[in-house]
């Protein structure tokens, strides 16, 4: 995976990510952070849970492990929109610091429950992504199950959307 693949990507994520929070700033907070049957149980705690591993993710590249955020730690959407804004921008900076050569190294890191693993940069930075896209489709889905209009963030619309 190249330098200019890798922004792709982070473009595409930030895209996606801002639509959804859009589209949940809309919502009454009651259905915001109403439990559902999910992975992570109402929408607030699955944007959490995206926004978290966004943060440790880049932690890890820059070889500076943080703890998990906490969905009780911010009462609003738009308390954690503040803080996936600042990490996209950080993960911006990562990426700015980076070449195609970079990108195949192999990094070491820790999970959170305290597993070592080694991961090259451009795999990582993929899972990342992928595993944003995932929750997202989650959050998709309890959208519709509160009856709210759902938004796409599927890739091609991304590059539909982008391309004008």
């Amino acid at each position: 995976m190249t330098l200019q693949e890798i922004k792709t990507l982070h473009a595409y994520n930030a895209w996606a990510n801002n639509r959804i929070f859009d589209t949940v700033a809309l919502l009454p907070l009651e259905h915001y952070k109403q439990e559902m049957k999910s992975s992570h149980g109402s929408i607030h705690d699955t944007l959490t849970h995206i926004v978290g591993a966004e943060k440790v993710w880049l932690e890890r590249f820059l070889g500076n492990p943080q703890p998990f955020l906490k969905a009780e730690n911010f009462a609003t959407a738009a308390e954690l929109r503040a803080i996936w804004k600042q990490v996209g921008h950080d993960t911006a900076q990562w990426i700015a610091t980076m070449t195609d050569k970079k990108l195949q190294d192999v990094f070491e890191m820790q999970t959170l429950k305290g597993d070592a693993y080694r991961h090259v940069y451009w795999q990582a930075f993929q899972h990342v992504v992928n595993h944003s896209s995932y929750h997202r489709g989650q959050i998709v889905t309890m959208l519709r199950q509160l009856g709210a209009q759902p938004v796409s963030t599927d890739l091609i619309v991304f590059y539909r959307d982008t391309k004008r």
